[in-house]
């Protein structure tokens, strides 16, 4: 008899640890667990343009569309993952982003600082491989 429940309990650990981990997003939901210090922070989640056209709902070609969550940047083909925080504030925050995309994965410092009563945002990466100035991206109307 012990065998039968040895090898269900065996199972059962070995389904829980394949099955589709419930803490994946699409960086527009806010993990449960997730400490409101531990998040980007709501004035700078949103749709972001950097050309009024990258707003444009439908636009497969939106290359300069940038959507950040509570723990996610996703751009046109890369999704960075909120790391280590180094700074917060109410409408600015520098961080580590973990970023996946092409089939490569990459580590970048960013900082992100609404301006503008939250209609501007001014994006810098530094650390190897950044781009060398800031982007300027426009709120993208609701």
């Amino acid at each position: 008899m012990r065998a039968p429940i040895l090898a269900i309990a065996s199972l059962l650990t070995l389904a829980a640890c394949t099955a589709a981990p419930d803490s994946v997003t699409d960086g527009s939901e806010q993990p449960a667990d997730t400490p409101a210090a531990q998040i980007i922070p709501e004035t700078i989640q949103g749709r972001w343009g950097l050309v009024p056209a990258d707003c444009e709902p439908g636009r497969g070609d939106a290359k300069g569309l940038l959507v950040i969550g509570p723990t996610q940047l996703r751009f046109y083909e890369s999704t960075g993952t909120l790391g280590r925080i180094a700074e917060r504030d109410a409408s600015r925050i520098r961080a580590e982003f973990a970023f996946r995309g092409e089939g490569m994965t990459w580590r970048r410092d960013e900082v992100l600082d609404a301006q503008e009563d939250g209609q501007t945002l001014i994006r810098r990466e530094y650390g190897e491989g950044a781009a060398p100035g800031p982007f300027e991206y426009r709120r993208c109307p609701a």
